[in-house]
């Protein structure tokens, strides 16, 4: 039987030694996986993608990737381990072409032919970025800049990518676009650490799910059963955003 890649446990922290966002996480990736993070605002989502990369400030309990303990880790030396995170927000350089934004995902690659076959690699992926390779990136549509950012994360050919609401602000046919895209990567080989609002539309794609409310692990399941379930459906899938009653519902499960 696979063992996971990454392994989160009764993990607490925040962005002040005294608050705490995350107060008990528990969660697995294993190889190949779509993992779907759910969860109202300001469960903790974002914030657990930024424990496990080392950008959160403050983190007690155990991270582990490939069995290796990352807390205590900068995000430079995370990155070296091969996991690459996505923040949300489409945070390329603007002023820098499709080209230069790629080269800037390689930069700790030291030689040339790598950093060209890696570029000819995401390419292939994102065929749209071929067409505008030398087009600042500011240029491209929303979608064309959320696949550009995710272009780039794969530069490193992650062992990990986490991926921090890639659909939020898109039009449904470029967060279509961008969900299949995913699948893509997945079906390559590519395990996925996904933070998404449109639960639905994540879940459908998901190999297993977890669902966050205020800060710990409520429920974690496969993909279509958190789907059918009937708790979730009715108090976050049908809804653009989860109330203080859903949350305190969710709590209690």
């Amino acid at each position: 039987m696979n063992k996971p890649i990454l392994v989160v446990e009764r993990v607490a922290g925040g962005y002040r030694q005294d608050y705490d966002i995350l107060s008990e996480v528990n969660l697995e990736v294993y190889p190949g996986e779509i993992v779907c993070l759910i969860g109202p605002n300001g469960a903790g989502k974002s914030t657990l993608l930024k424990a496990i990369c080392g950008s959160l400030p403050y983190v007690r309990g155990s991270i582990r990737f490939h069995g290796e303990e990352v807390v205590g880790l900068k995000p430079h030396d995370t990155l070296h381990l091969g996991i690459c995170y996505v923040p949300q927000g489409r945070r390329v350089f603007p002023g820098m072409t499709v080209q230069e934004n790629l080269e800037m995902g390689a930069y700790v690659l030291e030689d040339p032919t790598i950093v060209r076959r890696r570029i000819d690699h995401v390419l292939e992926l994102f065929p749209i970025l071929a067409e505008r390779f030398h087009e600042l990136a500011y240029k491209l549509s929303g979608g064309e800049q959320q696949m550009l950012a995710i272009a780039r994360a794969l530069m490193l050919n992650p062992g990990l990518l986490m991926l921090d609401e890639p659909s939020l602000g898109l039009a449904p046919k470029l967060a279509a676009l961008v969900f299949q895209k995913i699948q893509e990567l997945n079906t390559a080989g590519t395990a996925i650490l996904l933070v998404e609002q449109q639960a639905k539309r994540a879940l459908r794609v998901a190999s297993r799910g977890y669902v966050l409310v205020l800060g710990e692990t409520k429920l974690s399941d496969t993909g279509q059963n958190l789907l059918d379930n009937e708790e979730v459906k009715d108090l976050y899938i049908g809804a653009t955003a989860m109330g203080d009653v859903a949350t305190e519902v969710l709590r209690k499960v």
